[in-house]
């Protein structure tokens, strides 16, 4: 493997399909709520989504390597980084020069954005390098706001970030959809953080697998996953959403597979990837519905 690859890799593209998700949330309320944003500044939010979620994989792989968590992971296909340097150590410093380069990227589109739209713009933007910048270093080793950082990065600041880049309004609408948006995502973070936790205590991480047992935060990956159901049903019961955003609801069956096997199959490696691979597709299958719903 060349260094040019291990850094392709370390980009974890097979995960970057949230971003464009997320932000394709945003875009979707934006049109339901009567807009016709520019085709350049549509493209642009999905760009910006994918690079700021490749710059927070890129700073994660790079602190991994230097910190030498990346030599203690037990990997799987969902956690644990790409492996990357472990494989090509002299890597590292083209990891870094992409991690910044793509923030800076991201930095550029949402300076565009700021002359566009304004204050808004502002706040949803630093907020977001902020945690793109603190994630792994500092925020990690803070329980709660590990489990919360990871949704409001791609919850409000991504979905919102989307829908006022656009031109749209923050509304019932768009607030639902970012709770789904967070719950989801921080639920993500937190199940994937199972298979890790040993390994991420050695090195000085407190998330709340560390914490509260991994017996605990699996009842409370439950929570995060059957909760992100709650804003699309009352939505829809109470009008806040399309009658379609129901279709969001498709899902929950096997949600609650998910809530119910993932007690059982923590001491099988083997169970708990498939428990992982299935959550994957659910949050995935989730936002896509969602996202089709208020499109129709």
């Amino acid at each position: 493997m060349s260094e040019a690859a291990a850094v392709v890799r370390a980009f974890r593209p097979n995960f970057l399909v949230l971003a464009p998700l997320c932000a394709g949330l945003g875009v979707a309320v934006a049109w339901q709520q009567g807009g016709s944003p520019a085709l350049v500044d549509t493209l642009l939010v999905f760009i910006g989504a994918l690079l700021a979620h490749a710059a927070v994989n890129l700073f994660n792989e790079y602190e991994d390597f230097v910190s030498g968590l990346d030599m203690i992971t037990r990997r799987t296909p969902f956690s644990g980084g790409s492996g990357a340097l472990p494989e090509m150590p002299s890597a590292a410093k083209g990891v870094l020069a992409a991690a910044i380069g793509t923030l800076g990227l991201v930095t550029a589109i949402g300076l565009y954005f700021l002359w566009q739209r304004g204050l808004p713009m502002l706040v949803l933007g630093v907020a977001g390098i902020v945690l793109v910048l603190t994630y792994t270093r500092w925020i990690t080793r803070r329980p709660i706001l590990c489990l919360l950082a990871p949704g409001l990065g791609f919850g409000p600041v991504m979905v919102l970030g989307a829908l006022v880049a656009l031109g749209g309004r923050i509304d019932t609408s768009a607030l639902l959809v970012t709770l789904v948006a967070q719950c989801l995502v921080s639920e993500l973070l937190l199940i994937n953080q199972i298979p890790d936790a040993d390994a991420d205590q050695k090195v000085g991480r407190r998330h709340l697998v560390i914490t509260l047992g991994r017996t605990a935060a699996s009842r409370l990956v439950a929570v995060l996953l059957l909760g992100s159901y709650v804003p699309v049903l009352l939505g829809v019961l109470l009008g806040g959403l399309p009658v379609w955003s129901a279709l969001a609801l498709l899902t929950l069956p096997v949600s609650l597979w998910i809530s119910r096997q993932l007690p059982l199959v923590l001491d099988n490696p083997e169970r708990l990837n498939a428990v992982l691979g299935t959550n994957v597709a659910v949050l995935l299958s989730t936002l896509a519905l969602l996202i089709a719903g208020l499109s129709l």
